[in-house]
């Protein structure tokens, strides 16, 4: 009776170990096509950004050329966007340790690109992410940013660029007290806004010029509610 209790007891613990290691498999499989699946994306979407930025630099960005490369882009964001809508639908906000920085900069990056409408739904999502320490602030910022100039107001870190067609040219998006611009950046571990400027975009920070446009921008903001 004992050895039969013995080998029933082993017989268990086997399975169970079994179904566990098939579990962890799973699980792990599950991590990788994920981490996968998001370094496609990455490379389906900032690809046919770059490309589309420097036909623009080369041709400008009203040329035909530039415009058939936008529509490619868009194209490939479409995509990019459903798969990631249904990432978060269905997981939630990812754990980082899934994922890994790079991850979570793709998830942003195409919620960046995504309409006013994806970026609002999903930030509530975004902000608890942050809280568990599953997302670094300034990604968050950067989306805050952003849907702040959707709405038209200031944004408060200044990441946000917008070409203006009677110029011709790019500019920072007016920044609230640009003054202290870098104080609030450092404080989410953000270099210095001229240093991102001029890294990602070849833009030249002018704290003097940007203190006249917000000035503009508060007076302009002001007149349209009266």
């Amino acid at each position: 009776m004992r050895l039969i209790f013995i080998l029933f007891l082993v017989t268990t613990i086997s399975c169970t170990d079994k179904n566990k290691s098939q579990k962890d498999t799973t699980s792990d499989h599950k991590s990788e096509n994920l981490a996968a699946v998001l370094d496609t994306i990455w490379r389906t979407e900032q690809d046919p950004i770059r490309l589309r930025d420097s036909i623009g630099r080369i041709y400008g960005f009203d040329s035909k050329e530039f415009v058939k490369q936008n529509t490619i882009y868009h194209k490939n964001h479409d995509l990019n966007e459903r798969k990631v809508r249904e990432i978060l639908d269905t997981q939630g906000w990812p754990d980082r340790s899934l994922i890994g920085k790079q991850g979570n900069l793709t998830l942003c990056n195409v919620l960046q690109h995504s309409s006013p409408e994806i970026r609002i739904k999903y930030l509530p999502l975004m902000r608890q992410a942050v809280k568990n320490n599953q997302l670094s602030p300034w990604l968050l910022a950067r989306t805050e940013d952003r849907i702040a100039t959707d709405k038209g107001e200031f944004q408060i870190y200044g990441g946000q660029m917008k070409y203006y067609p009677e110029m011709k040219s790019f500019n920072v998006w007016p920044i609230f007290d640009p003054v202290n611009v870098d104080k609030r950046r450092a404080e989410i571990g953000l270099e210095p806004i001229s240093e991102f400027l001029k890294n990602r975009f070849d833009f030249e920070w002018n704290l003097e010029e940007q203190i006249l446009r917000s000035e503009k921008f508060e007076k302009e903001r002001q007149s349209k509610k009266q």
